[in-house]
């Protein structure tokens, strides 16, 4: 998946986790409760069970990521609210 400059998915969790593996551009990943952090080319990012995160692109970078997560009872990723701008900006 592809981000655009400013582009992020919404607040989610994943009901048996999700692993990102950064293949080209940078961006950020934010896992509730904790700063967003920088993600690059060639990072793996492993987010564990249930909590709720976002991850996009920098608002000057694109960003396209691979993401694995398996299904748990035929569903793989719970969508939550948007992302706000001032969370982005924070």
């Amino acid at each position: 998946m592809t981000f655009e400059p400013g582009a992020r998915a919404a607040w989610h969790t994943h009901p048996l986790g999700q692993v990102l593996i950064v293949t080209a551009g940078s961006g950020w990943v934010q896992l509730w409760g904790s700063p967003k952090q920088p993600i690059r080319q060639g990072d793996v990012v492993w987010i564990p069970p249930g909590l709720k995160h976002w991850h996009g692109a920098t608002a000057t970078t694109s960003m396209t990521h691979t993401a694995l997560q398996e299904q748990l009872d035929g569903r793989a990723v719970d969508w939550m609210e948007h992302v706000t701008d001032e969370q982005y900006r924070s």
